[in-house]
């Protein structure tokens, strides 16, 4: 079974802390590599995490602040000086290209690898190579801001018991499959009586937002949902202000979203540490957790 999980290569919002990073997220899953929001350092964070950079092929940016993106032109660089053979692709909002052209073209350095850009300029699916299918959604932050979903096909479980019973094993498995329906024993069985179609599963990227709707279609029975939390609820006026999430929004969120499992990032350096937003949003929904640098999350099975 190949890999899947969010690793926090950084989780501090403007300013980095002694412990916290700018924010960067990574996800493995199904031998490729999800980098989202590159922020300053996360070339030096993936030597921490003991993670190659070109284990990475796409990179998002949800929008162009600077700790958002300041890392993903030492990343390109990087993956340059690796001289990775699979193309990079690249997707950020498309209000935001000025700003991507100078990350990309903002130094001197042989460009060796294949970027693909993908600029978002309206919501809706983005991608579907038949691996997986991205949908972006603009979400309200006072500049023109992309939150993500990601999505895999939907695929066939069969029960081995069924098949047991049914005395269906090795290349008739394959027939059955082909035909939708095979005779066993002078008896009809079709494929739906020892299978059943389970449905892909689904990940969502929201960095730096305040409450709207676009947060609920992205996160919708997500079975992981990485979540801005950048203030606590007492600073709630301050997170509405400059247009954040507190703890406790990010937890109701999840709790109408019926997503698997809730993950705070993106955390104000006033705060110390980070056991505060976790107690605040488990109140409200229990499988919330803390990012913290470096701190690896498997998908919920």
């Amino acid at each position: 079974m190949s890999v899947r999980d969010l690793i926090i290569l950084g989780c501090s919002s403007q300013q980095p802390t002694r412990l916290r990073n700018h924010g960067a997220y990574l996800v493995r899953w199904n031998e490729e590599g999800f980098l989202f929001d590159p922020g300053e350092g996360t070339q030096r964070q993936f030597i921490f995490a003991n993670i190659a950079p070109p284990y990475v092929n796409r990179i998002f940016i949800s929008h162009f602040h600077g700790d958002h993106c300041l890392g993903f032109a030492s990343m390109l660089m990087r993956l340059n000086l690796d001289k990775v053979s699979h193309p990079i692709h690249c997707y950020y909002p498309a209000a935001g290209k000025k700003y991507f052209d100078r990350l990309r073209y903002g130094t001197i350095y042989h460009e060796t690898i294949e970027v693909i850009e993908h600029p978002v300029s309206y919501p809706g699916i983005v991608h579907d190579d038949g691996r997986f299918i991205i949908e972006a959604a603009f979400l309200d932050h006072g500049v023109t801001n992309v939150g993500w979903r990601i999505t895999e096909p939907s695929y066939r479980k069969f029960s081995q018991e069924k098949l047991a019973a049914a005395a269906i094993a090795g290349p008739a498995v394959k027939e059955l499959i082909e035909k939708g329906v095979l005779e066993v024993g002078g008896r009809e069985v079709t494929l739906n009586e020892v299978s059943w179609i389970r449905p892909g599963d689904s990940l969502a990227i929201v960095i730096d937002t305040r409450e709207c709707p676009a947060i609920q279609e992205l996160a919708r029975g997500a079975k992981l949902f990485l979540c801005e939390s950048t203030y606590l609820e007492e600073h709630r006026d301050l997170a509405y202000k400059h247009c954040h999430l507190t703890a406790r929004q990010a937890a109701n969120i999840a709790l109408e979203a019926q997503v698997g499992t809730l993950i705070l990032t993106h955390f104000s350096a006033r705060y110390a540490d980070v056991e505060a937003f976790e107690k605040e949003a488990r109140a409200i929904f229990p499988r919330s957790f803390a990012a913290e640098d470096f701190k690896v999350f498997p998908f919920p099975r």
